[in-house]
């Protein structure tokens, strides 16, 4: 069983909401918050703070949080994932994206008409939780938790369900 943990950051600013669109393995593009996979015994904000850099050029002074966390397992695939999603207080720095790894190929604020059509067909564990603290932007102080679980196999028939976290 391959277990992950990925730090992801909401980050507000003038234009609106920063996301990256991501190049996957099969071709697949989507937009998400910027942010990755955490290395082992990596504390969690740092390795946010280091991944936000590489993907959008942006340094982060101040995280608050976690503002939500989202649990997924998918058994049948061999994998959990823990994701904890935090809110940056402060920033500094341009655009720009070098991601060692090469899936993140574009950083933009992205205001309120343009979410949902480049949000659209991301995977539940990542839509709901966001389009959720979007319509509410609930504070930090109030972690909300989600939970998933994935069966099936890909491409095709993979099933998401929302669990209790």
């Amino acid at each position: 069983m391959q277990h992950w943990t990925v730090g992801a950051g909401l980050i507000v600013g003038e234009e609106g909401l920063l996301l990256v669109r991501n190049l996957r393995r099969n071709d697949r593009e989507d937009w998400t918050p910027p942010g990755g996979v955490i290395e082992e015994g990596e504390p969690l904000l740092e390795g946010l703070t280091r991944e936000v850099l590489e993907e959008t050029g942006l340094t982060v002074a101040e995280w608050q949080g976690p503002v939500y966390e989202v649990r997924c397992e998918a058994p049948e695939m061999g994998w959990t994932l823990r994701v904890e999603v935090h809110l940056a207080v402060s920033y500094e720095g341009e655009l720009r994206v070098e991601d060692p790894d090469g899936i993140v190929v574009e950083a933009r604020f992205v205001g309120d008409d343009d979410l949902s059509a480049l949000l659209a067909g991301n995977h539940r564990w990542v839509l709901e939780p966001l389009t959720d603290w979007l319509s509410e932007r609930w504070h930090h102080h109030e972690t909300r938790s989600y939970g998933f679980r994935v069966t099936g196999a890909p491409p095709h028939d993979v099933v998401v369900t929302r669990v209790n976290p």
